[in-house]
């Protein structure tokens, strides 16, 4: 089967080495990749992600026979749709479906009307009327912009003037509307689903790291590290999950008309009542990609490829027996302005029995590989237990040679904390 991959960070270089491993692959594209994807794929350049047209070209061109799409906002933007309507199979939701993460005004709508645990909210549409709610109110609050933020689009006010601040950059930087809700108390944790419209299956869990530094302090980013399995979602917890949050959302998704296919990550929050949805993605995770990747036994292209047209209930994930664990070494400033271009060395010695360095914000420069980023290296290692994944990758972390980097040091703190 000839597959083309579109997407140029970890998450893609990690969903590459997989699908590189099928038995199933035939000619392996990436779109535009980075020197970690093609390291397994031939690089294509000179297409954006957002020309659709040329993009469904080339595939015709190329005998593509599956597109595996890693990004977001190629789905909100309606590839797929594109895709499949030249009858080239894409692994990823159509435009109606990705909703669920391009919206996030249309997904706590749909909790609503199907009864499925969320935070209670309340939307606005101008900056006068949410700063009154927020004051009535009080903090904590979580204020939300309704979009595609990469991660970055919401604030956990403990203070009202924070939340006010916060709605007032919303409407500032061109929102048309903001969502509020309620602060919920728990832990987070991230759980995954394959859907096909019909079948829903799990597909593992994880926990991420948000904060930038230690201790879970300073600015949120696009994650830090993560590890898989997390202890915290029990095996009782993530059946109340699938039941009462990730399977009614898909039946909900038939029931309006846009039958929901593909990866389903449900960023939960583990409170007293039980999990309640943080929020929907409509890919994988990135980092929490790299740690599912390294852990699932089965051919990752007949799993995709099944997702894809209809076939989930003839397949059936396995896994090793493993815990993974990576650790993002981020550009010296991230998320703030930072530089790009300098040279990362010992790659190679990294890379040992168990760890994988998958890469995200690389180039290549002549026979170096520099920085072009803010996340620019995910170092993922797996082992018997969550503590020997951990000592894997911070042993394999000190073989690189990159001194504009930084990485947390307290990766998986809160699966390895001693019991109270």
């Amino acid at each position: 089967m000839n597959i083309l991959l579109l997407g140029s960070g970890g998450r893609e270089h990690a969903l590459a080495w997989k699908l590189a491993q099928s038995r199933e692959i035939g000619q392996f594209y990436a779109l535009p990749g980075n020197p970690g994807i093609g390291e397994h794929a031939e690089l294509i350049e000179g297409i954006p992600l957002s020309a659709h047209d040329t993009l469904v070209a080339w595939c015709k061109d190329h005998g593509i026979e599956f597109v595996v799409v890693g990004p977001e906002a190629p789905l909100v933007a309606g590839l797929v749709d594109r895709l499949e309507a030249a009858g080239i199979p894409a692994f990823g939701p159509t435009a109606a479906a990705a909703r669920l993460e391009g919206s996030k005004l249309f997904t706590k709508e749909l909790c609503k009307a199907n009864g499925i645990p969320t935070a209670a909210f309340a939307r606005f549409d101008n900056a006068a009327a949410a700063a009154a709610y927020v004051k009535a109110e009080g903090a904590p609050i979580v204020i939300k912009a309704d979009g595609l933020m990469a991660g970055k689009g919401v604030v956990v006010a403990l203070a009202v003037e924070d939340a006010v601040d916060a709605v007032e950059q919303v409407f500032a930087g061109g929102g048309t509307e903001v969502l509020i809700e309620e602060f919920m108390e728990g832990e987070e944790a991230s759980l995954f689903a394959l859907v096909d419209g019909e079948t829903v299956v799990p597909f593992g869990s994880a926990q991420d790291h948000k904060r930038a530094f230690d201790g879970d302090l300073g600015p949120n980013t696009g994650g830090m590290g993560a590890y898989s399995p997390a202890p915290v979602l029990t095996p009782e917890l993530e059946r109340r999950a699938m039941e009462e949050i990730i399977r009614p959302t898909a039946r909900a998704m038939v029931a309006a008309g846009t039958p929901y296919r593909g990866v389903l990550y449900a960023g939960l929050m583990l409170t007293t009542d039980g999990p309640k949805l943080v929020e929907y993605n409509c890919r994988f995770g990135d980092p929490e990609c790299q740690v599912l990747m390294p852990r699932l036994a089965s051919d990752l292209v007949e799993l995709l490829h099944a997702t894809a047209t209809g076939r989930l209930a003839e397949v059936t994930p396995r896994w090793h027996d493993l815990s993974a664990m990576t650790v993002v070494y981020a550009s010296r400033g991230y998320p703030g302005p930072h530089q790009t271009g300098s040279v990362i060395r010992g790659l190679d010695q990294a890379d040992a029995d168990g760890v994988q360095v998958f890469q995200a914000g690389t180039r290549r420069k002549g026979a170096d590989i520099v920085s072009n980023g803010g996340r620019v290296l995910n170092v993922t290692a797996t082992g018997a237990t969550l503590a020997d994944a951990r000592e894997k990758a911070y042993a394999a972390i000190a073989r690189i040679d990159w001194p504009d980097g930084f990485y947390r040091s307290d990766i998986g703190w809160r699966a390895l904390r001693p019991a109270s």
